[in-house]
């Protein structure tokens, strides 16, 4: 690739990231229902036409901010895991770092949520760049599994790593929506927030873990 070629492609995506960065900033100021790509282009300083260059429709636009979203997760996923010796902890500390995102990046959350309701397009280039995220966050949370039955910190008859996986996801998913979303009505049934949660830790830890270890 030429000089010329290769600065082309680094304003382009400065230039993209720039979009991704307004619409994000909106976002997290007033929900993603309220922004629109009118908002976005003011935002960014970009003409309107400029910003259909970049992103096909509002939807397309989403997809991008669900990417960065993901690979913020994963990267907080990876560090939870440098953090401890046994899978067992790695995974506890990986579930502790899903809670903080939402709570340091609630829009980032709710991103992830639309991505995971949308109906899928396949070969739209945000679509397979999510896909792809999705999948190097997977990989991570397997791996943990694995190492887990292999230093014995998790039991030994345990389903598929990659079914656990999923399931870890769809348990700690859901149970901070309710968190966020219902905690005034599960309150009003006795059970505060802070206490659910870390009665989730340590039941979804003594599912994990050897018999003999509980």
């Amino acid at each position: 690739m030429s000089y010329i070629a290769e600065r082309r492609e680094e304003e382009k995506e400065r230039r993209r990231i720039e979009i991704i960065e307004a619409a994000e900033a909106l976002y997290a100021e007033k929900g993603w229902d309220a922004v629109t790509m009118d908002a976005v282009a003011r935002q960014a300083r970009l003409s309107r036409a400029l910003i259909y260059v970049y992103f096909r429709d509002k939807e397309d636009l989403l997809l991008a901010i669900a990417e960065r979203a993901i690979n913020e997760l994963r990267q907080r996923f990876a560090d939870a895991v440098k953090r401890h010796a046994l899978a067992i902890d790695q995974i506890e500390a990986m579930g502790r770092a899903y809670v903080l995102f939402q709570q340091q990046n609630p829009f980032q959350f709710d991103a992830c949520t639309r991505y995971h309701a949308h109906q899928t397009k396949a070969g739209e280039p945000c679509e397979q760049a999510c896909t792809a995220a999705g999948d190097a966050l997977i990989t991570v949370m397997v791996a943990t599994l694995e190492q887990g039955l292999k230093d014995g910190s998790i039991r030994q008859d345990l389903a598929d790593p990659l079914q656990v996986c999923v399931m870890l996801w769809a348990f700690t998913h859901g149970l901070i929506q309710i968190a966020t979303t219902k905690s005034q009505e599960i309150a009003r049934h006795g059970v505060e927030v802070p206490k659910l949660m870390e009665d989730a830790y340590a039941m979804l830890r003594r599912m994990l873990v050897p018999a003999t270890s509980i």
